[in-house]
Order: C-alpha cells, then structure tokens, then sequence
C-alpha cells in the first residue's frame, strides 16, 4: 500500500529527542520528501512495524503522526508548486 506519512512533534524539553527518534524510524521504512513528510510503498508487516516504533516515541497529549493511505500509487497526482524537493539530494543525512 502507498503511504505518505506526516508528523509534528511538540516543542518541548523532550521533543528534539523524539523529533530526532521519529524522523530515525520514518527513514527506514519510508522517502523523506520535506521536513516531517515522508512517503513510499509498503507492505501490511512493515506498515504495522513503523506504527509499532512509531507509538514507543508518541506521546498521546503532545504529538500526532497522520497516515494517507491508499492501495495504489497511480490513483494519486502529486502536484509541487515551488521546488520539487523530492529531486533534492544537497540534504542527504
């Protein structure tokens, strides 16, 4: 199933840590695309890993992780306005 995946990690004491943590785990199973979007094909076990990693570092009162999903890539245009950062490789990690 294609996956574009979205997070926002509180400001706070801890939330660098977390932020770091979740962008960690995101990497693995999916394209950064920009800042807290990422997206890819994945299967149903690797979906239910990264919300597996995924919830060890979401806290429930301060953060939030939105999952699109869909079954097929071709039934989603993908439009940029501005710099298609998905070509970008200057900000490789």
């Amino acid at each position: 199933m294609y996956v574009i995946l979205v997070y926002d990690i509180a400001a706070d004491k801890r939330g660098a840590r977390v932020s770091r943590r979740v962008f960690k785990i995101c990497k693995k199973f999916l394209t950064h695309v920009q800042k807290s979007v990422f997206e890819g094909q994945l299967s149903v076990s690797q979906l239910k890993q990264l919300t597996t990693e995924l919830n060890q570092w979401i806290r429930d009162d301060r953060d939030s992780v939105i999952l699109f999903k869909n079954r097929n890539k071709t039934w989603l245009i993908k439009e940029f306005i501005g710099m298609d950062k998905s070509e970008d490789t200057s900000n490789i990690f």
